[in-house]
């Protein structure tokens, strides 16, 4: 099972409160998930109803399956004075720096500074041990940036370790590729039953694979049931009077001619049309989504919105369809 999971999305598709109900799907008894934010929202705080998130991991939740999960939010200057830290031994000239506005200009104005810093700091908890040897997390769940931009996200250090052919910067690149493109890394897309998500899905599956990163599962989120099909509506076409009459015994007007419970039926009856039209319009999608070849799992709309006993209960389902297996 893969240790890093990436999710992405469009925005708009939940992306952040799928990332948050995996991280606590896959919290099985004795395990330890870290729930990394990189986009500086705040999202992961909002969903679990906490303080916003320091730069340092805190323990957020307990899982359905009794594991722990813990949270962090990467702040990319403070990233970058661990980088100095680590490789060049700063200390108190770090902070100088951070002083005159050296950090701000590296993390904002240097082409892909910052998102080799946020890359570095996930790897970097994937790969830490404890004393015994173990890891640390027994998996670390990404809330990435959209989909439009994250194959430029996970592959920056593949061109900073081109640019930098020697010394640490050379070797912390190759370092976090390493781990992206390592068979513990799954890069997961979250979508809609909408032309829009679907089609920025289907180009961002084809963009993961053609840079060589790894593709993991399609998460199709928000679903709604699908009470009635075409056939269906066609059939209650050809049965208006037996619909009036039963709108009459359910108490909603008399079924005489031109009655209320008459008048009711065309309303219902166009209704009904659009929902076979969605249904049959989302399982068009739905066989695209299937020929992408990608194991799928579909999550239900959550009908208070996301909140935390709707994420508790995206995890459940993820849970049921084997995702933590």
């Amino acid at each position: 099972m893969s240790r890093l999971h990436v999710v992405t999305g469009k925005g708009g598709t939940g992306k952040t409160t799928v990332a948050a109900a995996l991280a606590l799907a896959l919290a099985e008894e004795g395990r330890r998930v870290l729930l990394v934010e990189v986009e500086g929202r705040q999202g992961i705080a909002q969903l679990f109803e906490t303080e916003p998130l320091p730069y340092e991991e805190r323990k957020i939740a307990v899982g359905p399956g009794g594991g722990e999960v813990y949270a962090l939010a990467v702040d990319a200057e403070k990233a970058l004075l661990d980088y100095l830290q680590m490789f060049y031994k700063l200390g108190g000239a770090g902070r100088a720096l951070k002083r005159m506005g050296a950090i701000d200009f590296a993390t904002t104005i240097a082409p892909g500074v910052r998102d080799v810093l946020l890359t570095g700091k996930v790897c970097e908890a994937v790969r830490r041990r404890t004393r015994s040897g173990g890891f640390v997390y027994d998996a670390v769940v990404m809330d990435a940036p959209p989909t439009g931009r994250i194959t430029r996200f996970l592959a920056v250090n593949d061109q900073v370790a081109g640019l930098a052919r020697v010394g640490p910067i050379h070797n912390q690149a190759q370092a976090v590729m390493r781990v992206i493109k390592s068979p513990e890394t799954a890069v997961h897309l979250v979508s809609l039953l909408e032309e829009m998500p679907v089609q920025e899905t289907v180009d961002g599956v084809a963009e993961l694979r053609a840079a060589d990163l790894p593709v993991g599962r399609v998460f199709v989120n928000m679903t709604r049931p699908a009470l009635l099909d075409r056939e269906s509506v066609r059939a209650a076409e050809e049965s208006r009077t037996e619909i009036a009459k039963a709108l009459s015994r359910a108490g909603l007007g008399g079924a005489r001619r031109g009655g209320r419970a008459e008048q009711l039926v065309g309303p219902l009856l166009r209704q009904a049309h659009e929902h076979a039209e969605r249904v049959a319009l989302e399982d068009e999608l739905r066989a695209e989504i299937a020929g992408l070849g990608l194991p799928v799992y579909e999550l239900e709309l959550l009908p208070e919105g996301a909140d935390l006993p709707g994420v508790y209960r995206l995890a459940g389902e993820l849970r049921e369809q084997g995702v933590a297996e």
